[in-house]
């Protein structure tokens, strides 16, 4: 296709964060009253919609902005303990190499999307629209866009849950999904997204990479 701007979500996507959260959601939920659950019932609710999420968990929603500020800071003690994704490095090398802008929408801090991505690949990252609220992204792909001065056709949005999906369609962008995220692939495929991602090769060819 040819993109001038991705527009990567890094939870679930660039970031292998899944154990960690896993392994601080049930302090989270003795801390702001809401529901614990075991593995079998967090893999069940893997890559469900949030308010599907936030209806079994019973979480009340004027707590949200208080839990995601604990949770980015949680996020920010584990930054050292965090990964990427296998292949991840290369392809952010490979986007900045052929002039394609990268930005990172998040709903972490942009210290710690930082930290985890080291300064040589934060560097290479042009634009960061972090903090977001769970249903606030849409509202930053405008302010990234805007910064840009990209056309919406020339966006690509590259998430691993519905709500990545649904926020790119709010803004009229391709919504690309990954399937190595906290979704599951048969969940993003229901969604009908532009493109779904196996690997991070297949990012690149989508933003017209040859030979990626």
């Amino acid at each position: 296709m040819g993109y001038r701007l991705i527009i990567f979500d890094f939870d679930g996507t660039l970031a292998d964060s899944a154990a960690w959260f896993a392994g601080a959601l049930n302090g989270v939920a003795r801390r702001y009253g809401f529901r614990e659950i075991d593995l079998s019932e967090m893999a069940e609710l893997r890559g469900r919609p949030n308010r599907e999420i936030m209806q079994a968990l019973k979480v009340s929603p004027w707590k949200l902005p208080l839990i995601a500020a604990h949770m980015r800071k949680l996020a920010a003690q584990a930054a050292p303990t965090i990964g990427l994704f296998p292949g991840v490095a290369d392809m952010l090398r490979r986007l900045a190499a052929r002039g394609v802008k990268v930005a990172i929408v998040s709903s972490n801090g942009e210290a710690v999307v930082r930290q985890v991505l080291g300064p040589e690949l934060a560097g290479l990252v042009a634009y960061y629209g972090c903090g977001a609220s769970i249903f606030g992204k849409a509202a930053k792909f405008r302010q990234v866009i805007r910064a840009a001065g990209v056309a919406e056709a020339d966006v690509l949005s590259v998430g691993d849950e519905v709500r990545d999906i649904e926020a790119a369609r709010q803004m009229r962008l391709a919504a690309g999904a990954v399937t190595w995220g906290y979704a599951t692939a048969d969940i993003l495929r229901a969604q009908r997204p532009s493109a779904v991602f196996e690997t991070t090769d297949d990012v690149l060819r989508e933003a017209g990479l040859c030979g990626a």
